[in-house]
């Protein structure tokens, strides 16, 4: 038994990660690669290795002629015999190589080509075993900063974290270790590169099933998610155990679970919210915080018109109507919100206005694009909508409550008793949160 060789196969294969059969392949392509140097010509050698015993054979077939005229393809009757008592002219006898016998120049292009054999499939099993791992968040250690990005080690390998999907709001130190969304792995000549993200929702979504036993298990599903990275998140789930609580699992005792998935996003607030079939009451879930007062849904042409108490008004819009567009991100709907003032007289918003199908058509062009526009359906919020709207009250501003309590502010001010949504979360209070009391 060649021990050396078992030792050596062995630990590349628990160190790198590597098959054994390769390791087989690259030591016989390299000891042909080695005759060839030597002897210009490797077409008649074969390489064999017992996977049993290590112990490897290495020769060459050579036919049998009378007269040699290449040594290196041919064999003399007399020699042939000598291997093969009974060889004649016309066989193919196998003539044993020694590997002392390729010389050093030729074993150093063996070592060679063992030890690229080794790079490449170095380089496959670690593209192989992220790419298994596409689609899904793994825990790396911050390593440095370099023209914007960041550089993530894996273990392995290192993976990027490119600008544009990092969150503004946080700031990593080097050592520091931190979960990433693996977004895209490309397999180069160079090696494996690898593509994550902190900025995509299925980064929370991936936090709650490795949090929250009854996502992993089936009992709870997410039914959706809306994002906005760094600052707030709201996530639909519904229970397919009637004994289960879908927003309290997900909370957790304390609110355990949940400020586990704030920590690691650095403090981002997150919204359980439950999933609902009825269109109406879904989205008078998506718009926790806020109470509503009624809800008008058109499933057909994916519109909502929302009414809210007066003082409710800025809270359900939400600081430059981020609370609405993350509530139309999430119920696929296109949300227009009215406090109960500026309801009475809005066609539209009254349930006569329903029951004897009277739309004002008028009333469509007056109001085209207020809260209802297609960047809550189309999900793209950025700038283009800041620029447009700015804060909620500049929405607002023709029709603002004669009360005064539709400030762009109040969605900060404490709320009154009993009037507080269980089913937000800040990373704070939700200890005292799990349940959901919209209704």
């Amino acid at each position: 038994m060649n021990k050396e060789l078992m030792e050596a196969i062995e630990s590349l294969e628990k160190e790198r990660g590597i098959d054994r059969e390769k390791l087989f392949e690259a030591i016989e392509n390299s000891l042909i690669a080695a005759y060839k140097k030597r002897f210009d010509k490797a077409d008649n050698v074969k390489v064999e290795i017992d996977r049993d015993t290590y112990d490897y054979f290495c020769y060459a077939e050579k036919e049998v002629v009378e007269t040699v005229e290449d040594d290196v393809l041919q064999i003399s009757v007399e020699d042939a015999q000598e291997i093969s008592p009974g060889a004649k002219a016309g066989d193919i006898v196998r003539v044993e190589i020694k590997s002392r016998d390729f010389g050093r120049t030729a074993a150093q292009n063996g070592k060679s080509v063992i030890q690229q054999k080794i790079s490449e499939e170095e380089r496959s099993a670690i593209y192989n075993q992220f790419y298994e791992k596409e689609k899904d968040v793994v825990t790396g250690t911050v390593q440095r900063y370099f023209n914007g990005g960041i550089s993530i080690n894996l273990g392995k390998t290192d993976a990027i974290l490119k600008e544009s999907e990092q969150v503004r709001t946080e700031h990593f130190r080097p050592n520091e270790r931190i979960k990433v969304y693996i977004l895209e792995v490309r397999n180069t000549p160079k090696g494996p590169k690898i593509f994550v993200s902190r900025t995509h929702p299925e980064l929370v979504k991936r936090l709650f099933e490795a949090e929250v036993t009854e996502i992993r298990d089936g009992t709870v599903e997410i039914m959706g998610i809306a994002r906005e990275a760094g600052s707030r998140t709201k996530i639909a789930v519904r229970s397919n155990n009637p004994n289960v609580d879908a927003v309290g699992a997900c909370v957790g005792v304390n609110g355990t679970r949940v400020n586990a998935i704030v920590d690691e996003l650095c403090g981002e607030k997150i919204d359980i919210v439950s999933w609902d079939e009825n269109p109406g009451n879904l989205i008078l879930n998506a718009l926790s915080p806020a109470k509503i007062v009624d809800v008008f849904a058109d499933p057909n042409e994916k519109t909502a018109k929302v009414v809210v108490p007066d003082y409710q008004l800025s809270l359900a819009i939400g600081k430059e109507g981020q609370n609405a567009r993350l509530a139309a991100r999430l119920t696929g709907y296109k949300i227009d919100i009215k406090s109960e003032t500026q309801a009475k007289d809005a066609p539209g918003f009254r349930w006569e206005d329903y029951v004897d199908e009277e739309y004002d058509e008028e009333y469509d062009e007056e109001y085209d694009g207020e809260y209802s526009d297609d960047e809550y359906q189309d999900g793209e919020y950025g700038e283009d909508y800041a620029e447009e709207y700015g804060t909620d009250d500049a929405v607002y501003d023709e029709e603002e409550d004669a009360s005064g309590e539709a400030d762009e502010d109040a969605y900060e001010e404490e709320p009154a008793a009993g009037e507080t949504d269980d089913a937000a979360y800040d990373g704070e209070d939700a200890g005292e949160s799990g349940t959901e009391d919209n209704e």
